[in-house]
């Protein structure tokens, strides 16, 4: 086996343990603190320092892998991830509700450090090895992509269950062990130079983008915003309070990303291909930007009608209906961005990025739990494809000629 798809193939099966276990640790929190009787809104405030601190591990973590190298980033990350669940598991019942959620935003924080170090580090590794191996970089990110969002999925199912079968806090100890395993294993087996490079030595250097990058990065905050205003909080709360049980919920999330993530893996065969890398592939981001816009505002005009079929019925089937223009747009971006990266420092321009994607989760998360509380799940749809018509504008000020890009006979 050649030594980059040797790495390959490493770096992704450490991201799908680690990604199985941010999965499960989201559904956890989310639920178990729901049962506890917080409302939508603080439930969204559990999470605002998770994203907060995701934007500042990209934009850090992007640098920091270019300095030391991504299996470093790698352990830093999962370090990281087991001290937040530590915390977690050192709650008390006996605290006061405000000593609870700040305990609670102070460990999600720290995992948000540890999930955007080790997903910057993880997705800089694919150029890395890319450059050295077959040239198919977009199955190369589709693949990654698709199989990661498939392993978050299952997380959420595990972790309903976790919480169904031992509790709260055994279950966080088990995860905690799972890590230390991928932690020990990264270290032994990954070369420490991978992904090595002079970083930028001023913050203009680490910011000033190209347009193309900075234009993508925008969108993307739209995009994943368009998906966290109903997906974090407004969706599993809307699904309990119709009588679903914890696992129920845990299950459709579930089922949702793993089916999301199978399109993202199969996302190159749905796209036509171009040999420059970009002039078919541009317009492509487009015409799916465009599909998804229509299923939110369709969901939100019907909704406005709850006698003529069940509302948690038609919320599951359009959102499962949504996961297939999502899916191959998210892969199509995640393609896009290391087309358009430098190929010297991408963990920057992959950093920069995914802080972007950060800051999209971020204001999500916040109007996920604000609107469900002032109107319902069909505020949080109408808030969805606003974003996504933000979103779909952008697409249309993206470059499809870019000269000099590096990736272009990669992405061939």
């Amino acid at each position: 086996m050649a030594p980059a798809v040797r790495d390959y193939l490493i770096v992704t099966a450490s991201y799908w343990c680690f990604t199985l276990v941010d999965g499960a640790l989201r559904m956890l929190v989310l639920l178990h603190f729901f049962k506890l009787g917080y409302s939508p809104f603080t439930l969204a405030f559990l999470f605002l320092l998770y994203e907060f601190a995701g934007i500042v591990a990209n934009l850090a973590g992007g640098w920091l892998a270019t300095r030391f190298g991504i299996p470093r980033m790698l352990a830093a990350g999962q370090t990281l991830q087991i001290a937040g669940l530590a915390m977690l598991s050192a709650l008390d019942p006996a605290w006061t509700a405000a000593a609870s959620v700040a305990w609670v935003v102070a460990a999600q924080g720290i995992a948000g450090l540890a999930k955007d170090f080790t997903k910057t580090a993880s997705k800089s590794a694919i150029k890395a090895t890319a450059a050295e191996g077959s040239g198919q970089l977009f199955k190369w990110v589709a693949y990654f992509t698709g199989s990661k969002n498939a392993m978050k999925g299952i997380g959420f199912f595990v972790g309903g269950l976790l919480l169904d079968l031992i509790g709260f806090t055994p279950a966080l100890w088990l995860m905690a062990g799972l890590i230390g395993v991928i932690l020990v294993a990264g270290l032994s087996l990954l070369p420490r130079q991978l992904g090595k490079a002079k970083p930028s030595r001023t913050m203009r250097e680490l910011f000033a983008k190209s347009r193309s990058v900075n234009l993508l990065a925008a969108a993307r905050i739209f995009m994943f915003g368009a998906r966290d205003v109903w997906f974090v909080v407004g969706l599993p709360v809307f699904l309990y309070a119709a009588g679903w049980r914890f696992v129920e919920v845990g299950a459709f999330l579930a089922a949702w990303t793993i089916a999301y993530g199978g399109v993202q893996a199969i996302a190159p065969a749905l796209v036509a291909r171009s040999a420059d890398g970009l002039s078919r592939e541009v317009p492509n981001a487009r015409l799916w930007a465009g599909l998804l816009v229509a299923i939110p505002v369709a969901l939100t005009v019907l909704l406005q009608s709850p006698d003529l079929w069940r509302p948690d019925v038609l919320v599951v089937a359009g959102l499962a209906l949504f996961g297939l223009p999502f899916a191959v747009n998210s892969s199509l971006h995640s393609y896009l961005i290391l087309a358009y990266a430098g190929s010297e420092k991408a963990a920057e321009d992959v950093g920069f990025y995914y802080a972007a994607n950060a800051t999209g989760r971020l204001i999500g998360i916040l109007l996920s739990g604000a609107l469900y509380q002032a109107g319902g799940m069909a505020a949080c749809l109408a808030g969805s494809a606003i974003m996504l018509a933000a979103c779909w504008a952008i697409t249309f000020l993206l470059p499809v000629h870019v000269g000099g890009i590096g990736d272009s006979k990669q992405a061939a």
